[in-house]
């Protein structure tokens, strides 16, 4: 409460905000959580709960009069439900029989494959259920030797060289643009620093476990499965579910075109390049119902350093 001098007289003011931190932190414990039904990607569902919260409104109401007039100072917190968004018959009805979306890549090497193959085996099948966000770090977990992955090609510093995992970029960025065609929420995408001709400009994805990560978050009312296939020199990841919309990209162009610089390396492993240059490029993405009514639009815009001229020597 505050105590104003007004005209000469205390004119007390009751602060309800004040009051509903205060109480909030009293009766948190009463409260419980709602917890949306989840499909299992081993089958079988985990059951939904419905939530309680404080009313405030109604729990508060006439708080100036208990405070201050003659009415009960003891009283009952009042409650309201908060029902599931995503409910156990919800869970339990699920189908994935439609392409939600869905993104093809291939020009990778025969090492790269073997990498891209095991990832695309570890993440097919998972189950990104409504309000939940996908990880793919988080998914795969470490990805190393003891793992079964392999020393393959991959662009360090803007160069060839080779590490344990090169190849799983590749699958980051098929799953990032089935994710971007399947209307996902984009949550943390990092791109290359230099451009990769086989990928779309703008709309690709990097990762580094335990530093660079790809996630997405499913904010339809519909779970998805991550379905994979390796074959023929490509990838391909499709979300299934149910299709609510359609989504168009559109590329800005190029410009702010940046120059290479030459650099000189030493070693067996060197690969000689001419370079490439740098640029920035813009993509929006255009969601629209089925009805074709736009229901959101969002662009993204992206810097690719200029490729170093590398000499051997």
């Amino acid at each position: 409460m505050q105590f104003p001098n007004v005209e000469g007289r205390i004119d007390p003011v009751v602060n309800t905000d004040a009051a509903r931190t205060i109480f909030g932190e009293q009766l948190a414990g009463t409260e419980t959580e709602m917890q949306n039904a989840r499909v299992l990607a081993g089958g079988g569902v985990e059951p939904s709960v419905d939530g309680s919260v404080v009313d405030w409104d109604v729990t508060l109401r006439d708080f100036d009069a208990r405070l201050l007039a003659d009415q009960p100072r003891d009283w009952e917190a009042a409650y309201k439900a908060v029902p599931a968004d995503f409910t156990t018959e919800a869970a339990n009805n699920a189908t994935f029989d439609q392409v939600v979306g869905s993104f093809t890549t291939g020009g990778y090497s025969g090492a790269s494959g073997t990498n891209i193959a095991l990832v695309a085996s570890t993440v097919n099948g998972a189950i990104v259920n409504p309000g939940e966000t996908f990880s793919l770090n988080g998914y795969t977990g470490p990805r190393g030797t003891a793992q079964g992955y392999v020393n393959s090609g991959i662009i360090l510093n803007g160069r060839a060289d080779n590490a344990v995992g090169g190849g799983i970029s590749q699958f980051a960025t098929t799953l990032y643009n089935a994710a971007y065609f399947a209307g996902m929420t984009d949550v943390a995408h990092t791109p290359h620093s230099y451009y990769i001709s086989r990928y779309p400009a703008g709309r690709e994805a990097t990762v580094y476990e335990g530093a660079i990560d790809l996630q997405f978050r499913n904010d339809s009312l519909h779970p998805v499965r991550i379905a994979t296939s390796v074959g023929g020199g490509e990838v391909t990841v499709s979300l299934m579910g149910v299709k609510t919309v359609n989504v168009e990209s559109v590329n800005g162009g190029r410009w702010a075109y940046t120059s290479p610089s030459p650099v000189s390396v030493s070693g067996a492993s060197c690969v000689p390049s001419g370079g490439a240059q740098g640029f920035t490029t813009s993509d929006t993405r255009y969601i629209y119902d089925l009805a074709g009514n736009l229901l959101d639009s969002e662009t993204q815009t992206t810097v690719y350093d200029p490729q170093p001229i590398v000499n051997c020597g």
